[in-house]
């Protein structure tokens, strides 16, 4: 899950890292109080789950209080397009009015979970305000790592090589350790799968200061904490993917013809993947899970034949928990009571593999057994054409 700027913020300052002061204007009028508080000058900032919003146009300075009202006004509502976004963009339903601080200099900072060593990782450069990815292609040299020993947490030696690598001195060089374990404590209580500042700027004061922050969480750690939950916003969520969580579904919406519905991740990744290399393209990544029901199975249909996109479904199942004749008969109860007008291609596998056959076989209705995997992806790729 992910949460907006402003709500990143709120969780900064819970755990004394330093950042702006800052509101989310409820109208122009709001927008124009809140910058005479702050001196008469803001920066007014669109509200998405994307970066890059500075470069669409997201991200404006207002010069006086009129100005932040007008480019409020401007800013509600409006479809913002970034380099994350895609061509299609988000509409803007929250603008936040910050307060400028005098930047020195702009860094780069994030905690990560690296896959490769299962640890969290401490990322930071000096090339703050630019794309990670970026600096990673042009300048790999400057990106400083540290791998973080769970047993330890992050070290205050650790903090410490991270400031001088990024060249802080003397007051800022304190701030900027005490900085770096705060965030990390913010990690790792709020079971975050990713904390980006870029920029983390120095002031010409000498502070350090979160200008943006960007947090992923990990959705299984989420029970544990109902004040990040309700920072959820439907509004930057699909509203497949929004559908598919109230019945345990794993969706994500992509912009193929064929659906999707496997079980396991793992499995969906390798679906996909042969499905692209027959020449197909995925419409979605769902995952029904290990312990999923018939209803589940049917809702699963449902919401895939919800995008018009779709021209045929694969479903891919390896019976373990998950047995064979549930998923069948969970296609045959979508079959009769939503209908299902595509070509359905089904490969399965495992426990009770064939009482499933069996039932597909006498539902009446014209659905494709396949073979194994390959055979699957060629006759799903071929009906969808």
């Amino acid at each position: 899950m992910n949460i907006h700027e402003y709500q990143a913020k709120e969780l900064l300052r819970l755990y004394k890292v330093a950042t702006p002061n800052g509101r989310v204007a409820q109208d122009a009028e709001d927008a124009r109080m809140i910058t005479k508080e702050y001196g008469g000058k803001s920066v007014v900032k669109a509200q998405i789950h994307a970066g890059g919003r500075g470069k669409g146009g997201g991200v404006k300075f207002a010069s006086d209080p009129d100005k932040a009202a007008e480019i409020f006004k401007a800013m509600l509502g409006m479809n913002l397009v970034t380099k994350q976004t895609g061509a299609e963009g988000r509409k803007v339903h929250t603008v936040f009015i910050s307060d400028p601080v005098d930047i020195d200099r702009e860094l780069y900072l994030a905690f990560l979970v690296d896959r490769v060593t299962s640890r969290v990782t401490l990322m930071a450069s000096t090339e703050g305000g630019v794309e990670i990815e970026e600096v990673a292609e042009k300048t790999p040299e400057k990106i400083l790592k540290v791998t973080v020993d769970p047993a330890l947490g992050l070290t205050g030696f650790q903090a410490r090589q991270i400031a001088f690598g990024l060249g802080l001195q003397g007051d800022s060089f304190k701030k900027g350790v005490t900085f770096l374990l705060n965030l990390y404590r913010l990690f790792t209580e709020k079971d975050c799968s990713m904390v980006e500042v870029n920029p983390l700027v120095i002031t010409k004061q000498g502070d350090v200061i979160a200008l943006d922050a960007k947090i992923g969480f990990d959705d299984n750690g989420l029970f544990r904490h109902p004040d990040v939950m309700a920072m959820r916003d439907l509004n930057e969520e699909a509203s497949e993917e929004t559908e598919a969580s109230k019945f345990n579904l794993n969706f994500i919406k992509l912009d193929g013809t064929i659906g999707c519905m496997v079980n396991g991740a793992g499995l969906a990744m390798g679906t996909m993947d042969i499905i692209k290399y027959h020449g197909g393209s995925p419409a979605n990544f769902l995952d029904v899970g290990g312990g999923a029901t018939e209803d589940a199975v049917k809702n699963a249909f449902r919401i895939i034949l919800q995008d018009k996109a779709v021209k045929a479904v694969l479903v891919n199942i390896f019976g373990g928990i998950m047995r064979c004749d549930i998923v069948a008969g969970g296609i045959v109860k979508a079959a009769k009571e939503i209908g299902i007008s595509v070509p359905v291609v089904v490969r399965l596998e495992g426990t009770n593999v064939e009482e499933g056959k069996q039932i597909l076989a006498d539902s009446g209705y014209n659905l494709i057994v396949a073979n194994d995997l390959r055979d699957a992806a060629e006759k799903v790729v071929a009906a969808a054409k």
